[in-house]
């Protein structure tokens, strides 16, 4: 997927004429953001903020609870139900795509998790997203193709590079997911 990514809306202000001039907005809960991945910054990724600073955030049975309430979170996606408490046993009670905290989010730092709750490596595995990461605001998906494996797992060399780009020239009409195209990101 490509984006358009709103830089300017978290961005910091000089003036106070900024904020209105550019719509700049808190970060809040349910925002859609691009950041430097904590663990390899030179990598992006993209999460929903779940958790702002002061929050309490716990997972129930796949269920979001923040400051002890559970929270509306209609984009969630789990691939397989949560385990009824037949089915629970130690294996099962060290599983953060079930049960995770509370752990309350320090100053600075937000709680971010995927929508494909089930499948992301979020917050729940490498902690808390610093302030300072985030880059902006994902706003548009405008281009959406489908790659082969292969185009993930290849050398990062110029060679890959070329053979990355021949693939899209050639397979651009019956690879793009043309229903995905220029959706706002909610």
């Amino acid at each position: 997927d490509h984006l358009l990514v709103n830089k300017l809306v978290y961005s910091p202000s000089r003036w106070p004429f900024e904020d209105a001039l550019f719509g700049k907005k808190p970060i809040r809960r349910g925002h859609v953001v691009v950041f430097k991945f904590p663990e390899d910054p030179t990598r992006d990724f993209i999460k929903r903020v779940i958790g702002l600073p002061g929050d309490s955030v716990q997972l129930r049975s796949k269920r979001v609870f923040i400051n002890g309430e559970p929270i509306e979170d209609p984009y969630a996606h789990f691939e397989a139900p949560p385990r009824s408490p037949d089915e629970r046993h130690e294996v099962a009670s060290f599983d953060v795509r079930e049960e995770y905290g509370p752990v309350t989010v320090p100053a600075g730092h937000y709680f971010v998790m995927g929508d494909n709750r089930d499948n992301s490596e979020d917050s729940r595995y490498w902690g808390f997203l610093p302030r300072e990461y985030i880059k902006g605001r994902a706003l548009i998906l405008y281009w959406s193709y489908e790659a082969e494996p292969v185009d993930y797992s290849g050398n990062p060399g110029i060679g890959s590079r070329v053979e990355g780009v021949v693939s899209v020239v050639t397979h651009f009409f019956t690879r793009t997911r043309w229903d995905r195209m220029f959706r706002q990101i909610h």
